[in-house]
């Protein structure tokens, strides 16, 4: 489980951007992990494209933003392209990676008990320790919230 104040779990996946994406490549700038169920669904595109649209104040505050799901790669190239995302959308498809930052396990879906993608974020700061961490997101207002939380890093 994710914990503020430990170092986040390290990882290698591979990006809309091409290749793959390592925490490690993003040494010294601040990270903004958000994990979403899945491309061209209703609240991941809303989630999708508030992220977009902060995407310059992030960058001006020195924070990077990853979107990750269990989507395929071309999965993530279309919804990117469709939506003219501006952030890399990385590719989990075994979940390990959602499963060490607690972002699967059991949500009510319709009513019914199922394993998934449990919306979360997760703020890593320069330093790979966990600053901040929203283990069930509702996404109206939360990208906002987001940005708040990296501004007051300061």
């Amino acid at each position: 489980m994710i914990e503020v104040g430990k170092r986040a779990p390290p990882f290698t996946l591979e990006s809309s951007d091409g290749g793959k994406v390592k925490l490690s490549d993003y040494a010294g700038k601040v990270v903004v992990l958000y994990f979403y169920p899945r491309d061209n669904t209703p609240g991941c595109t809303v989630e999708a494209n508030d992220f977009n649209t902060a995407v310059p104040a992030l960058e001006k505050l020195g924070a990077v933003v990853l979107g990750a799901s269990k989507d395929s790669i071309a999965s993530h190239c279309k919804f990117r392209d469709k939506f003219g995302l501006s952030f890399p959308l990385l590719s989990d498809p075994d979940g390990k990676v959602l499963e060490a930052y607690g972002a699967w396990g059991d949500k009510v879906m319709y009513g019914k008990k199922i394993k998934g993608i449990i919306r979360s974020t997760v703020v890593i700061g320069k330093d790979g320790k966990v600053v901040q961490h929203w283990p069930k997101v509702s996404v109206k207002g939360h990208v906002a919230e987001v940005i708040e939380a990296v501004k007051a890093l300061g």
